[in-house]
């Protein structure tokens, strides 16, 4: 097993790209290993390290399936439905209240109370 080479934050060489910076292009790393290896140096812990790919072997990301399509705005449905009043909230429900805002903090003027 050889090692990687390893280079400095923003001194890697053209030709290689991080994944989100392959995303940005339209490319996905495809059945490539992982060619070099970023790191970026922090005071009290390790370094943080990103995996470098090369751009001339990656590939063009597959094109969203209409089914792919459906799935996601499911997902995304589920995401905006209120478990307590099963209302779309018309917002991603906030993993920390678990329900919408008007469920999580309810008016007691408005209940009678």
């Amino acid at each position: 097993m050889s090692s990687l080479p390893v280079y400095f934050w923003r001194l890697a060489p053209d030709g290689y790209a991080t994944r989100r910076q392959l995303r940005a292009r339209g490319l996905r790393p495809g059945c490539q290993d992982v060619a070099a290896q970023l790191e970026r140096p922090r005071r009290r812990r390790g370094p943080l390290v990103a995996y470098l790919y090369r751009v001339d072997r990656a590939k063009p990301v597959r094109p969203m399936t209409p089914a792919k399509w459906a799935a996601l705005a499911k997902a995304n449905a589920a995401r905006r439905t209120c478990p307590a009043c099963r209302r779309d909230a018309g917002y991603v429900i906030p993993a920390s209240l678990g329900t919408c805002v008007p469920c999580a903090y309810p008016d007691p003027e408005a209940s009678g109370l």
